[in-house]
């Protein structure tokens, strides 16, 4: 009986520079945020929340079943995402704030 070989996927297309997340783990380039409200008033820096959403720039190649199979991620570099509040890790990679993401985290796909 003749083993088949593993194909290799595609690789996804990533930006350069950024590496790739281990895992599960996706790293996104969070949202701007609003300066103003709709009335008017403007947001001081200090008072500002961290964004709970954001654009994804890279994947990892999946999570890893108890079978040993790479179980591939749902989302794909472009992606707009929506994440949990408390979900993420602040990383800096060539001076640009990127968060990085457990797939879990995500809460929905734009």
């Amino acid at each position: 009986m003749k083993k088949k070989k593993a194909q290799k996927k595609a690789a996804k297309p990533q930006k350069k520079g950024l590496g790739q997340p281990y895992g599960d783990r996706v790293l996104v380039k969070p949202a701007p945020q609003e300066e103003m409200t709709s009335f008017g008033i403007i947001i001081p820096d200090t008072t500002k929340e961290k964004p709970e959403q954001g654009t994804v720039v890279a994947v990892g190649p999946g999570k890893k079943s108890d079978e040993g199979r790479v179980i591939p991620l749902s989302v794909k570099v472009g992606d707009r995402i929506m994440f949990s509040k408390y979900g993420y890790e602040e990383i800096k990679i060539n001076g640009a704030e990127y968060y990085l993401i457990r797939e879990d985290s995500i809460t929905y796909i734009f």
